[in-house]
Order: structure tokens, then C-alpha cells, then sequence
């Protein structure tokens, strides 16, 4: 991006290049993107301000639709399939604010310290709450890039491409992507792929049977089939994984520093995470509806897969919609792969202190670079192992990153609290309590799924207390 050059004097043009010429080529890029922010800030036309907007927003947008991966997309269908829509449409509903409110805080602690949170995480924390908080999203990351290569092979597999070269290609892909683009362009670029996460919202209108007075009227009952059961749990649980996540976390608060956010831009960060967070959700819904109108009710155990979810949604719906169905699984792992990877290079590099931004040329951001895609492809590999059970590994993993994620808001908090980085950008009393509210609501979740599997009867007699 060079178009801020026209804003300025031959004199002072010459001058400003010499001085981002002597910078390291991954601050010179961001502060070329800055200038150019800087430049349209100073006009007070409503051209300009659209222009600011669209140079500002991608951080909020990028994480919300990643969040709608292939594991999510997979978790939905599966939970439209067992339960229908009665519980988990308003559910998901409720999860926007939640999703919204806890993603905010990122945008707020990167706009103003310009550190990511495992750089904050590990210089205020110590190395050891530091290799903790890492560790929790090395292996969470690791997980869940199985479940996007999940969602890509068998996405592909529709399509008669053998899963074997559908994972080589987006490897590939997502490599190529992260490896030759500067920040913005891969931004950009990553925002023109997720926009094909909408495709599940047309969908609906090939549904056999008008569907909105079914989900208008799952706001008034809020019916649980089957009623509250360890596998209700169990998916309450994957679908609170697949909504708020620890790599979210991460990966806007290095993507807002990487793209070089400040305190006047939280505003536009926070309208993009809204944003985000209402599309996700939208999508959601899409998703739990198809399944649930079309699917429910063929197996109550919750042992179907994506591909025999995508197999009666064919023979409900048809072939070309159960094919677009097919590219939107195949959109949500892409775009995920490319977030989560980025999510991995940035917080291992804050917390080794290694050189860390997108912007980086591939020789010198070897480090950066090299063990995110180690991750992809040993991932990738994970997914061709014949007869895996990839249907409840999908789920399990949710429910993994819903453990994890108590720790992953504790820090957050914990961080937002600390005038000695925040200032008077500090969270205000209301904020934490809605935030440690979350993290009681995810401990009391996993408590009772735990307590389901290890002492079913009394988790039986206290439903029936309920």
C-alpha cells in the first residue's frame, strides 16, 4: 500500500522514504499502512471515513468467521441433527453479546499496549503462567487445525477430490498465503475467501418447508429434545467451544498490533467486532436450521457424521444444495487454517521473542513461519488415517478449547484489570462482572459434563431435582 506518497511534498516525500527505507521491512510496511490511515483520518468527508473504515476493520470480521470453521460448521449441523432447533437457536442468539463482549477486550488491551497477548501474558505474568497459557494454545490450536482439515476432506470428498491432494492443496495453500503477503494484502485476501461463509444463509430457501415460525417459536419454548442429558452437555459444551475460543483471543489481539491499531481506532475495532460476531451468529443459526429441519430425528444418539449429515441433507434437499453446503465446509476450514496458523506464529513468537509479523520476508521470519506449518501439515496427515472417528473427535475438540478457556479469559481479565498497561482504558466494574460471570458459566458447564461421566446417577438425581 503506497498511495499515502500522493498526500505528501516532493521535499518531504524524499525524506519520509529514506526514514521507512531504514526500517526493518516488517515496521516499514505497518507504518506505511499507518501513514495511510493517518492521511484519510484528517479529512472530515463521509468518503473518507468509509475509506477509514474499510482500512480498519478485518480483525473482528477475520476471527468471527474463522470462528465459524469446519469444526463449528460440523458442530452445528451435528447439533441441528440430534436436538433440532428448539434450545440452540436462542442459545446462539445469546452467544453474540458473549462472543462480542469477550473479543472486544482484545481489541482494547492490543489498540493500547501494541503488544499481543502472549508477549503480556509472559513478561507481566512470568515464564511459567506464560508456558501454561502457550501450552493450553499450542495444543488447543494443534486440535482444532484437525477438525478444519476434517471439514476440507470431506468437503472435497463431494467433489470426487481424494482427501490425500485436497490436504496437500490447502497446506499448500495456506502456506503460500501466510509465506508471500504483507499484512494488509493477506488481510484482504482473507476476507474475500471468508465471505464465502455466507453461502449456508441462501441455503435456507431450499428448505422443503418454511422455517421461520419454527424458529420464532423456539424462542418462546426453548424445548430440549430428548431433555438435559450428558449429550446435551456434551453439545452445549462444543458449542460453547466453537463460539469463544482461546486462539480467538490471540489471534485479534496480534492481528490488531500486526496491523498497527491505536487508541483512536478502538472504536472502528469495536465496530468490526460486532459486526463479526452478528455474522457468525447468523450463520450459526443457518446451520443448526438446515440440519434440524432436514436431519433431526435420523439418529437421537448423535452419532452421525458430516458425511451422513450431507447424505440425508442431499436426499431431503437435493444434490446442488447439499454441494454448496459441501463449499461452505470446505470456506470455513480454509479461512480457519489461515487464522489459527497466524494465531500459533504470533504467540509463540511474542513469547520466545522471536521477530513476529506477517510482514515478515520469508527468510527472516523462518521462526514465525516454520512451526504453524509444521502444525498444518501434521494435521492435515491426522485427518487421512483410515476409519478415525472424526465425528467425535469434531465434537470433542470443542469441548476441549470450552476446558481451556476459563484460564484463557482469567489472563484476559486479569490483563484489562492492570493500570500498568491499561491506564484508564482499565475494564470497568460492569465488564468484570459480566466477565467473570463467563468463566463461572463455562466452570459450572464443564463441572456438570464431568460429572455426567464420572457419576452419572448423581448427575441424573440433580437433573431431576431441576
Amino acid at each position: 500500500m503506497s498511495s499515502w506518497k500522493k498526500h505528501v511534498s516532493e521535499h518531504s516525500k524524499t525524506d519520509l522514504t529514506k526514514q521507512l527505507n531504514s526500517l526493518p521491512v516488517d515496521i516499514r510496511h505497518r507504518a506505511e499502512d499507518r501513514l495511510h490511515v493517518e492521511f484519510h483520518r484528517e479529512k472530515h468527508s463521509h468518503l473518507s471515513r468509509f475509506e477509514l473504515f474499510f482500512m480498519l476493520i478485518g480483525p473482528g470480521i477475520l476471527v468471527m468467521i474463522a470462528d465459524n470453521d469446519a469444526g463449528g460448521v460440523i458442530t452445528y449441523a451435528q447439533t441441528g441433527s440430534i436436538f433440532g432447533i428448539g434450545f440452540f437457536i436462542p442459545f446462539m442468539v445469546l452467544m453474540l453479546p458473549v462472543a462480542y463482549f469477550v473479543q472486544e477486550m482484545t481489541v482494547r488491551l492490543g489498540a493500547v499496549t501494541h503488544r499481543g497477548h502472549a508477549e503480556l501474558i509472559w513478561k507481566r505474568y512470568g515464564k511459567f503462567w506464560g508456558s501454561f497459557s502457550l501450552g493450553d494454545l499450542v495444543i488447543a490450536n494443534f486440535l482444532t487445525l484437525i477438525t478444519e482439515f476434517i471439514g476440507i476432506t470431506v468437503g472435497m470428498a463431494i467433489f470426487g477430490v481424494p482427501r490425500i491432494i485436497s490436504a496437500v492443496i490447502f497446506v499448500l495453500m495456506v502456506i503460500v498465503i501466510q509465506l508471500f503477503l504483507r499484512y494488509y494484502t493477506w488481510e484482504r485476501i482473507s476476507l474475500f475467501i471468508a465471505v464465502f461463509n455466507l453461502i449456508f444463509i441462501p441455503l435456507l430457501f431450499f428448505l422443503p418447508h418454511p422455517s421461520l415460525g419454527n424458529i420464532l417459536d423456539s424462542f418462546a419454548t426453548w424445548k430440549i429434545s430428548g431433555g438435559v442429558s450428558s449429550l446435551f452437555i456434551y453439545v452445549l459444551l462444543a458449542n460453547l467451544g466453537t463460539t469463544i475460543a482461546p486462539w480467538m483471543l490471540f489471534f485479534q489481539q496480534s492481528s490488531v498490533v500486526d496491523k498497527g491499531m491505536t487508541k483512536e481506532d478502538i472504536k472502528f475495532g469495536q465496530r468490526d467486532t460486532l459486526i463479526g460476531a452478528t455474522i457468525m451468529v447468523v450463520v450459526a443459526i443457518a446451520i443448526i436450521t438446515l440440519t434440524g429441519t432436514t436431519v433431526f430425528g435420523s439418529d437421537p444418539n448423535g452419532a452421525l457424521g458430516i458425511d451422513n449429515i450431507l447424505q440425508i441433507f442431499a436426499t431431503k434437499v437435493g444434490i446442488f444444495p447439499m454441494e454448496l453446503f459441501a463449499i461452505g465446509l470446505i470456506e470455513a476450514g480454509f479461512i480457519a487454517a489461515i487464522a489459527i496458523s497466524a494465531s500459533t506464529s504470533w504467540a509463540m513468537s511474542e513469547a520466545f521473542g522471536w521477530k513476529k509479523s506477517i510482514n515478515l520476508p520469508a527468510r527472516e521470519g523462518v521462526l514465525f513461519y516454520v512451526p504453524s506449518f509444521i502444525a498444518l501439515a501434521i494435521a492435515a496427515s491426522i485427518t487421512l488415517i483410515p476409519n478415525a472417528p472424526l465425528g467425535y473427535l469434531n465434537l470433542t475438540v470443542q469441548v476441549i478449547a470450552t476446558i481451556f478457556m476459563p484460564a484463557a479469559m482469567l489472563f484476559l481479565l486479569l490483563l484489562l484489570n492492570d493500570r500498568g498497561i491499561m491506564g484508564n482504558m482499565v475494564n470497568k466494574k460492569w465488564q468484570n462482572v459480566i466477565g467473570f460471570s463467563i468463566i463461572a458459566f463455562l466452570i459450572l458447564m464443564n463441572g456438570l459434563y464431568g460429572l455426567s461421566v464420572a457419576l452419572p446417577s448423581v448427575f441424573s438425581h440433580l437433573v431431576g431435582l431441576l
